[in-house]
C-alpha cells in the first residue's frame, strides 16, 4: 500500500453517495501510513499474506482481526490470521463454514468467547430476518415458509451488462430488477437449528444502493392474529435481548430511503403485516439497511468477542 492508496481512502471516508459525509475530523499522516480519525490514529497495514504481518510492531496485542475481504470463508482459510504475531481471534463479515455463526442478541448470549477463536457475524440478511423469526418460533412455531429478499445491488453486479460467472447479475444493476439466490435460508438454521429444513429463500437485487427488505411468508402451529403477531414484536423491540435488534416501525408511508442510517438490523413494517383468513400463515415485511444495520450488529458481537465493556457509574 502506498500514499496515493491512503489519500483514497480517506477520500472514500470523507465523503459516502450514500450516508453522506463524516461528521468528523479526518487527517492523513503519510510518514507513518496512517490516518488520525476523530483524534485517533488508524494505521494502514499490508502483506501479501495474512500470517506475514507483525501486529506487534504497532503495538498491537490480542488483535480482533475482523475480515470482510470474502477471501476466507471457512475455519482453515480464517486461521491463517492467527498466524500473525498479536493476533488472537477472528471475526468474519459473511457466512462462514466449520464456525460458529452469530447474529448478536439471539445466539450470542452464553456462547464462550474464551473457547473460541473463529466466528462468523451471518449476512445482513441473515441479521435482518433471524431476531423476527426467533420470536415468531419462540411463541407461534413455525412450521414452514419461504424468505424473498429484495436487496440492494451489490458491488458484485456489473454496472454496466458485462461477463459474469452468475450470468443475470452480468446485466446492468442499476436499471435492472435481478433474480438470484440467497444463502439466508440454510444461515438461519444455524442459528435457529429448529428450523433446519423448514425455510426456503431466494432474492432480487434492485436499482438501489442502499436498503433492502425481507417478506416472510410462514406457517405457523396455531391461529393467530395481526394484533398478537405486533404485540409480540413491538415487546420483543421494548423488552429483553432483542432490543437493539429489532425496530418496529409504525410510519405508514415506510420507503427503503427510509431505514437508511438505522442502527436496528431488522425494522418491522408494523402496518404491513398480513394474516390469512385461516389464521395461520402470515406475511411479514421486515426493512434493514444493509450496510449501517449489519455493520451495528457486528460491532456488537465484535465487543462481544473483545469483552468490550461500557462502564457504567452509579
Amino acid at each position: 500500500m502506498d500514499v496515493s492508496q491512503l489519500k483514497k481512502r480517506a477520500y472514500l471516508l470523507s465523503n459516502d453517495s450514500v450516508h453522506g459525509p463524516f461528521k468528523g475530523s479526518i487527517v492523513e499522516e503519510p510518514e507513518n501510513m496512517a490516518l488520525i480519525i476523530n483524534g485517533q490514529r488508524v494505521s494502514f497495514i499490508s502483506a501479501n499474506n495474512p500470517e506475514d504481518i507483525d501486529y506487534t510492531s504497532y503495538g498491537i496485542n490480542d488483535a480482533l482481526i475482523i475480515d470482510n475481504t470474502g477471501v476466507f470463508t471457512d475455519r482453515t482459510a480464517l486461521s491463517r490470521h492467527l498466524q500473525a504475531k498479536g493476533a488472537s481471534k477472528v471475526l468474519l463479515t459473511a457466512p462462514g463454514k466449520e464456525i460458529p455463526n452469530i447474529v448478536y442478541g439471539v445466539n450470542s448470549k452464553g456462547l464462550d468467547f474464551d473457547k473460541e477463536t473463529i466466528f462468523s457475524a451471518a449476512s445482513c440478511t441473515t441479521n435482518a430476518i433471524v431476531p423476527v423469526l426467533k420470536v415468531i418460533h419462540d411463541n407461534l412455531k413455525v412450521e414452514r415458509g419461504h424468505i424473498e429478499t429484495v436487496h440492494a445491488y451489490t458491488n458484485d453486479q456489473n454496472l454496466l451488462d458485462n461477463f459474469h460467472k452468475k450470468e443475470r447479475r452480468g446485466r446492468s444493476a442499476a436499471i435492472n430488477m435481478v433474480i438470484t439466490e440467497t444463502g439466508a435460508g440454510k444461515a438461519v438454521t444455524k442459528v435457529i437449528p429448529e428450523l433446519q429444513d423448514k425455510l426456503t429463500a431466494n432474492a432480487v437485487r434492485v436499482p438501489v444502493p442502499n436498503g433492502s427488505l425481507a417478506i416472510l411468508s410462514l406457517a405457523v402451529g396455531r391461529e393467530t392474529s395481526r394484533a398478537e403477531v405486533d404485540k409480540l414484536l413491538k415487546d420483543a423491540a421494548l423488552n429483553g435481548d432483542l432490543v437493539n435488534q429489532i425496530h418496529y416501525n409504525v410510519n405508514e408511508e415506510c420507503v427503503s430511503s427510509d431505514i437508511v442510517g438505522n442502527t436496528c438490523c431488522s425494522v418491522y413494517d408494523s402496518n404491513a403485516t398480513i394474516v390469512h383468513p385461516d389464521k395461520k400463515n402470515i406475511v411479514l415485511y421486515v426493512w434493514y439497511d444493509n450496510e449501517f444495520g449489519y455493520t451495528k450488529q457486528v460491532i456488537r458481537l465484535a465487543k462481544s468477542i473483545s469483552k468490550v465493556r461500557r462502564l457504567i457509574y452509579y
